[in-house]
């Protein structure tokens, strides 16, 4: 599943960087959150799904739709519209995991040397590979970073808040609920922009891999996974989002690899693999202990 997992979910950079010529960031999100809405729903009615029980938990949806679609994917999608390329939004992004790793051992009470070396890695292959990109006829500026990092800081608050606040409950409906709250938030800034969308057929093929394998598809993955605290999986294997999504933006976008874009993505791996190692020995740790209590 984790696999799966990360394969799909290598495809948004290049989903976004396919459909922005022909829609507005916050147009194409609202109407991807509606038809998702519109597929779950009647899913749902027709197998009898149950809704989330308490009042507190609907809260809970909501939050973390809005940090894991709304702020997230505006995020992306935004830097992509304002000129950044597919491969170097994956970069930024691929730092998730190392956050995500970073504030669960600060939560537990403790930060190893190793994890601090693989955060400072990271953001050593951030910088290596943007300040690159900045200046004239560049892809990246401080307004499309600013969006990417903004990105970056939501997946990885709305991934801690789903592990800690919301209960078990059927994927299909919490998604249904995280949707509706990333559209009630989406929709009015959608009504802002003053583009309208152009119905070329590139435009739908990216919405309807959006909707089908993105968000029916990707986004239930990703709140199964961390139900079922496979995170240290999840982060195990999404190292290898930023060098696909290169790989893939280089065949059907010729965005340039670099020899700073592949020493970056070096980093990166480096410091995602020193975290993750971490996190699993700590992990391993713990079981230890309560099997010998």
């Amino acid at each position: 599943m984790p696999l799966v997992f990360v394969l799909i979910w290598s495809t948004g950079f290049i989903v976004a960087r396919y459909g922005m010529p022909h829609a507005p960031p916050m147009s194409f999100l609202a109407l991807r959150y509606a038809l998702s809405i519109l597929c779950f729903l009647p899913w749902i009615l027709l197998a009898g799904v149950a809704w989330p029980g308490r009042k507190s938990q609907w809260m809970h949806l909501s939050v973390s739709g809005i940090l894991m679609h709304a702020c997230y994917l505006g995020g992306v999608w935004a830097a992509v519209k304002a000129g950044m390329g597919a491969g170097l939004s994956a970069l930024i992004i691929g730092l998730q995991p190392v956050l995500t790793a970073i504030c669960l051992s600060a939560s537990g009470g403790a930060v190893a040397a190793r994890q601090w070396l693989g955060l400072g890695l990271g953001f050593a292959d951030l910088l290596l590979v943007v300040s690159t990109k900045f200046g004239p006829g560049g892809e990246a500026n401080w307004l499309n970073t600013g969006l990417a990092v903004g990105a970056l800081l939501s997946i990885t608050a709305g991934t801690l808040y789903q592990k800690k606040f919301i209960q078990p409950c059927d994927v299909r409906s919490a998604n249904l609920v995280q949707l509706a709250a990333a559209l009630a938030v989406t929709l009015p800034l959608a009504l802002l922009e003053p583009a309208a969308i152009a119905w070329e057929p590139e435009l739908l093929w990216a919405m309807a891999w959006s909707v089908l394998a993105l968000t029916l598809g990707g986004s239930s993955l990703l709140y199964l996974l961390i139900e079922r605290g496979a995170a240290t999986s999840v982060a195990s294997l999404m190292y290898l989002v930023p060098p696909s999504t290169a790989l893939l933006a280089w065949l059907l976008f010729n965005e340039t690899i670099t020899v700073t874009t592949l020493a970056g993505t070096g980093l990166s791996v480096l410091g995602v693999a020193l975290v993750v190692h971490q996190a699993k020995t700590q992990t391993a740790a713990s079981l230890t202990n309560k099997e010998t209590q």
